[in-house]
This record gives structure tokens, sequence and C-alpha cells, in this order.
């Protein structure tokens, strides 16, 4: 008869369940209408993957589908300003002087005044 392997602090050599990946298992929560979706995703498709493999291949069309917005920086995005000044000068009357159109484009910008004292996002001059 064969003698049992001492334990010396740990699992015997060999016991518990052999690994079946190489990547670790991840644990996330899925609504049912959402495992229904994936599901109804995975039967449509040829080959008729598993709900594993159907969540990695929809995430993977996912991320490749979606361009990722690069962070601008401030300097270089437009301002509300610019663009409403942009959108003023194409609407602008053509048959108006030019200094006319100046005026009414600096009225329409910096706004009506009962509303100026309300702004939050200027910061009020003394």
């Amino acid at each position: 008869m064969k003698k049992a392997i001492p334990r010396r602090g740990g699992k015997r050599p060999g016991s518990g369940r052999k690994p079946t990946g190489t990547d670790p298992a991840r644990t996330i929560r899925l609504s049912d209408e959402f495992i229904t979706t994936v599901d109804a995703w995975a039967a449509a498709q040829a080959d008729k993957p598993g709900r594993s493999e159907a969540i990695r291949r929809l995430v993977e069309i996912g991320l490749s589908s979606v361009k990722v917005a690069r962070s601008q920086k401030r300097s270089d995005s437009p301002t509300a300003r610019d663009l409403a000044a942009a959108q003023i000068d194409r609407l602008a009357d053509p048959a108006a002087p030019a200094e006319e159109q100046a005026s009414r484009k600096h009225r329409l910008l910096k706004g009506p005044e009962e509303f100026r004292e309300t702004r939050v996002d200027r910061v009020k001059k003394k």
C-alpha cells in the first residue's frame, strides 16, 4: 500500500481542478435582457458561439468600430463664443454696412442686458 503524501502547509501536488485557460477569469453583472440579446446574437451566427465567446466577439466589434475620442487641448478646441460668432457671420445680412454688421454681432455675442448679471461662467468685473 502506498504511503500518503505528508501535508506541508499547502495542497498536495496535483490536487484541484486543472487550469482551463491562460487568461484569468473576469466577473461582470449583466441583466437578463442583455443576456437574452447576446444569446440571440450568438444563435444568429454561423458557428453558434457560446455565451462567453459571443460576449468577447461583441466587445471586439465594439472596440474596433468606435473611434476613440482623443482629448484635445483647451486651446485647440473652439469655444462657444467662437462657434456662435461663426454662425452669426453666416447668417448676417450682406446688405447691411460692415459697421452695422459688427455692431449687431457684438450685441448678440454679449447677450441681453438683463441676463448679464446672472451669468455664472464669467467672473464679475468690479
